[in-house]
Formats: structure tokens, C-alpha cells, sequence
């Protein structure tokens, strides 16, 4: 049965997500696992702290446990930290500053971490944290309809992420942002096509395989 936590000081927490065993079912999965259940607000102040500065906080972990915990965190399936960020109840600039701070997840992390494999072809030999910088923004629940203000600006505030993202010398990074920007272009057809278009323009001789893959998020064909 589950372990309800309601609490944990944010090194303690930093632990609960990262401080694993690897292995085959993650510790996620297993029926006497601790379950973060917190207030909104506070794992809204966690999840910033943490992605405003992974280094030195995660600088101990193996890219195998970052992998796992980054999937506890951004997966609805593995735990609900993430929908801490489009609830209501904590003010919206918070919950906005907190989107803009994943920023740094990619800069500071998995841009020197992440292999130059390409994901969505399958490629081998990628690295642990590809995957994990391949699905954020698949999993994370941020694409949210316009027409409500706090929506807009929540997912705003993620296409800025992936704007600048896809400025990065990182091609797990340039490929994570187009998957992101595929999913949001539903939603957001213009914003994505100014970003994607500017890419593009900024990068003429980036591999064919990418260049198709930015043209397909482009028209929102992703998986």
C-alpha cells in the first residue's frame, strides 16, 4: 500500500525522487511505494528550486537515477507533481516562473549529459537521459487550451522554454524542443511557426533527419 507523504524537507524530497535503486520496474511501481501528496504550493516551490539550479543538487546521481526520477516527475503516470503547475490555487505568476525554470533542466543538465542520437528515429547507442529530455514535454501536462488567461500564459510560458532550448548546441535538446513544439502547435499553430521557421533559418545545416522532423512538429506531426 502506498505511503502517503505530505511533507519532506527539499533535500529529503530531492532524495525521494533521485535516491533509487535502477532497475526493472522502477521503484515507482512498487505497491508499498512512498507517494508524494503534498499542498500544491509547496511542490510548486520544490519543483522550481530543483529545476532553477539540477547542479550541484543532482551532481551526485548517474544518469540512470536522473533518468528515473525525471520520469517520476514528469510523468502523470509515475506521480502528480506536475499537475501542481496548472492548479488553480497557487498563484499564477509562481506556477508560470516555475515552467520558465525548466529552462535550466536543459541547459545545465541534459544538454551536457544527452548523446547526439536522435529519438524519434529510434537511433542506437543514445544515452540514458535521452529519452527522459526526448518526452518532457510529451509528458508533462502543460499544453493547455487557450481561451482561459492562466492557460495561456502556463503554456506560453513553455513555448518560450522550447524557443530557447532549440538555441541550444545540443541536438537531444533541438529535438526535444521540436517534439514539444509538434504537441503544442494544436493549440498554438501560429507561435509554433515563427519559432520553428526562425530555427530553421538560424540553421541551415543541421542533420536532413532533424530539418524533417522540425518541418513535421511544424505541422504538428509527432508522436
Amino acid at each position: 500500500m502506498d505511503q502517503l507523504l505530505s511533507y519532506l524537507p527539499f533535500e529529503e524530497w530531492v532524495k525521494h525522487v533521485f535516491d533509487h535503486e535502477v532497475r526493472k520496474p522502477e521503484w515507482y511501481w512498487d505497491l508499498d511505494r512512498s507517494y508524494w501528496k503534498a499542498p500544491s504550493e509547496l511542490t510548486v516551490d520544490y519543483l522550481t528550486r530543483l529545476f532553477s539550479r539540477p547542479l550541484p543538487i543532482l551532481a551526485n546521481y548517474s544518469d540512470e537515477q536522473l533518468k528515473q526520477g525525471f520520469w517520476y516527475l514528469t510523468s502523470s503516470a509515475c506521480s502528480n507533481h506536475m499537475f501542481a503547475v496548472i492548479d488553480d490555487a497557487v498563484p499564477l505568476e509562481v506556477r508560470v516562473k516555475c515552467v520558465k525554470s525548466i529552462q535550466r533542466v536543459f541547459e545545465q543538465l541534459f544538454s551536457g549529459l544527452c548523446s547526439e542520437h536522435l529519438a524519434h528515429i529510434g537511433e542506437k547507442g543514445a544515452g540514458p537521459l535521452n529519452s527522459a529530455c526526448f518526452m518532457w514535454w510529451d509528458l508533462v501536462p502543460l499544453q493547455l487550451e487557450p481561451g482561459e488567461p492562466s492557460n495561456e500564459a502556463i503554456s506560453n510560458a513553455a513555448l518560450e522554454v522550447m524557443e530557447a532550448t532549440l538555441k541550444l548546441d545540443s541536438t537531444a535538446c533541438q529535438e526535444s524542443a521540436l517534439h514539444g513544439l509538434g504537441h503544442w502547435e494544436l493549440f498554438y499553430p501560429t507561435g509554433v511557426a515563427v519559432i520553428i521557421d526562425q530555427y530553421l533559418k538560424d540553421n541551415p545545416n543541421i542533420r536532413a533527419e532533424l530539418k524533417d522532423y522540425a518541418l513535421d512538429a511544424r505541422e504538428g506531426h509527432v508522436l
